[in-house]
């Protein structure tokens, strides 16, 4: 099949199926899985006109609704951390995405920033993942609970328990103002500044708006790291998040797309949409299946994500 605005041709089945096998594990950590698809896109099939950015954020669009709604089914939404990431994210994306055409046409500099910048959070994470001290254990005693109670779960809901159906746990928000955000999940408090959300929303937004991957492969990682909240809750504010970035950018690049008569800078709606239905499926999944996979595993996996990112970048950048 030939898509005309990405200039490129390739089997209608190929792109939902890779959206769905990468949206599956990225998604269990709050991530879409839009910055693995973007050189995907560029080195294997071909695409690598401006619009492919704008295609990117289309499957942000139709994918990640799905994952959010399994994660509020469950009670793990915390919404008002959502709300909080949406507020910063907006005027973020819309200043990105000025920056990305008026004054990085060539994003080479930026790249090798940004690849400082997750080389520094993988790291923070990895290294707290290799403690094997008593505070790590305390801190992660909600999500070790969570498991427990999951296994649980199963076993009741498998047939190997005679008796019950207890619900799982979900998140209890405490208070919530201009000044801090607190909540509750399996008998633990979690309280986070409300202006540090607002300012890291804001400067993934930028990045968001700038290479159009919606940017929960930096916030998800964030919330975990240096706000020290449990990756079962936050997946689903960094995932919404996301969309909104990815609304908002779409609908920018198709605004300007007339005055640029001669680039390619709308997204290709059907290769978007395509990868967003795999990746709906995926996402959907992917969501369902986290409450079942240790949070230690998740965080390996983002750090892994963020490794595979930054060092892309770098090697982005020595190549010219």
């Amino acid at each position: 099949m030939f898509f005309q605005t990405a200039g490129i041709e390739v089997s209608p089945w190929i792109p939902p199926l890779v959206a769905f096998v990468i949206s599956f594990f990225t998604s269990m950590g709050g991530v879409s899985g839009a910055f693995l698809l973007l050189p995907f896109q560029m080195s294997f099939l071909g695409y690598t006109n401006p619009s492919v950015s704008a295609t990117n954020q289309l499957f942000n669009i139709v994918a990640i609704p799905s994952g959010v709604y399994r994660y509020y089914k469950e009670g793990r939404m915390v919404w008002p951390l959502t709300w909080v990431v949406i507020a910063g994210t907006l005027p973020g994306v819309f200043i990105g995405a000025v920056v990305r055409v008026a004054y990085l046409p060539n994003p080479r500099h930026f790249k090798l920033f940004a690849a400082c910048v997750l080389l520094y959070i993988g790291i923070r994470m990895a290294m707290d993942l290799l403690k094997k001290k008593a505070d790590d254990a305390i801190k992660n005693t909600s999500e070790i609970r969570f498991q427990e109670m999951v296994r649980r779960h199963r076993s009741r809901t498998d047939g190997l328990e005679p008796s019950g159906n207890s619900p799982l746990p979900v998140v209890k928000v405490t208070h919530f103002n201009l000044k801090r955000l607190g909540y509750t999940f399996y008998d633990e408090s979690f309280d986070v500044s409300f202006w540090g959300i607002v300012a890291l929303s804001f400067i993934v937004g930028i990045v968001g708006g700038i290479y159009g991957i919606g940017g929960g492969a930096i916030i998800a990682p964030f919330f975990v790291t240096f706000f020290g909240l449990p990756v079962y809750t936050v997946a689903g504010a960094a995932l919404m998040g996301t969309f909104v970035t990815s609304v908002a950018g779409v609908t920018f690049y198709q605004l300007i797309a007339p005055f640029y008569p001669n680039v390619p800078v709308a997204p290709d709606w059907l290769l978007g949409i395509l990868f967003g239905v795999g990746g709906m499926a995926g996402m959907y999944l992917g969501a369902r299946c986290q409450k079942f996979v240790p949070a230690r595993t998740i965080k390996w996996m983002l750090a892994g994500i963020i490794f595979f990112t930054a060092l892309k970048y770098v090697a982005e950048f020595l190549k010219h």
